[in-house]
């Protein structure tokens, strides 16, 4: 399939730039994928379209604040760093701008040295290793130095940090948020399970392959980046339950499909319990064996993720739905409105 074949158009003032007060107050555009039928609704109109004895996967994933701002030791260079994932102990595998500033040996100090960073290897596409110096906790360091990372389509700066994480994030490790899960309040959780539907976690921290464009015109070509994701043993047993009984698995986000679809996949649709790494592709012409239903938000033109919806719902509905997105005036990516592909 070509690259072109995902594309669309979009006026760039429907790219939301900051979160709405309310999280639950965002759209949602409801798409059938049996019959193409669109519905408008409220986010919080969700509760309507679960059924008791579904489950609904979220991913817990906690963002970190990975953006950090640092000079060079030697000449006083700005350089910006971006956390993506730890690879071993101190050592993290970074994106780096401008990287043409940073080789082999290039030291980097933060926060007037409370953190030093010493360039060990290079990678493609901008990217860095680093063995990380400092003296304390490391994470209590990096959320007094590092800003949450934004994706480059986000402008405004974000007053709050807590609107960038859901409100069940907990497994701290990623460089991006789930957005998709954005939409839920605590209350509104709380509501869906009165009603009798399972609600389940599962861990993928969202890593390289979120900030990747596809660079190649057959997209079969393109090699995702991959991504660490567990699975408990209580999650298992309950999705399993979930499908033996004929609920629906209703899936938040792409990177909590991406979780479920590795895993049914790699053991004939069943789930187990297990950690490991992911570079799953999902495309039209993919046979979902995991997941019934989709939560997410509205994607990038020619990216991965429009690419996995569209193999959920067929090309036509899911371009179809975007130009009626356009044209209702939804707003668009991560801080955007949502849609249900039911």
């Amino acid at each position: 399939m070509k690259l072109e074949d995902f594309d669309y158009e979009l006026p760039e003032e429907l790219i939301a730039q900051t979160p709405l007060k309310d999280r639950a107050s965002s759209r949602l555009m409801v798409v059938d994928k049996k019959t193409g039928e669109i519905e408008h609704r409220k986010f919080a109109d969700i509760i309507q379209y679960l059924n008791p004895g579904d489950c609904l996967v979220l991913n817990d994933t906690r963002v970190m604040p990975a953006r950090l701002f640092g000079e060079k030791k030697d000449t006083g260079a700005h350089v910006e760093v971006l956390l993506l994932k730890q690879i071993e102990g101190d050592r993290w595998e970074t994106l780096v701008k401008p990287a043409k500033r940073v080789k082999v040996g290039t030291v980097l100090t933060f926060g007037e040295g409370k953190l030093i960073a010493k360039c060990i290897d290079e990678l493609e596409y901008g990217g860095r290793i680093f063995e990380f110096q400092y003296d304390g906790i490391f994470y209590e360091i990096l959320d007094e130095l590092g800003e949450m990372p934004l994706p480059p389509y986000i402008k405004e700066r974000l007053e709050e940090k807590d609107r960038y994480q859901t409100v069940y994030a907990r497994e701290i490790g990623s460089a991006a948020a789930p957005t998709a899960g954005l939409h839920f309040t605590e209350e509104l959780l709380a509501e869906i399970k009165k009603k009798g539907v399972h609600v389940s976690f599962i861990t993928l921290h969202v890593g390289l392959g979120t900030f990747r464009p596809v660079n190649v015109d057959v997209i079969e070509e393109h090699e995702m980046h991959a991504e660490f994701y567990h699975m408990t043993e209580e999650t298992a047993q309950l999705l399993n339950h979930v499908k033996t009984s004929g609920g629906r698995i209703i899936s938040v986000g792409t990177t909590s499909t991406r979780t479920l679809e590795t895993i049914a996949s790699r053991h004939e649709g069943k789930f187990v319990a297990e950690s490991g790494w992911t570079e799953i592709f999902i495309y039209p012409g993919y046979e979902y064996k995991a997941i019934d239903c989709l939560v997410t938000n509205f994607h990038l033109p020619k990216s991965t993720l429009i690419m996995l919806v569209s193999a959920l719902a067929g090309r036509d509905t899911i371009l179809h739905a975007y130009h009626t997105a356009v044209q209702e005036r939804y707003r668009f990516f991560s801080f955007g409105d949502a849609m249900f592909i039911k």
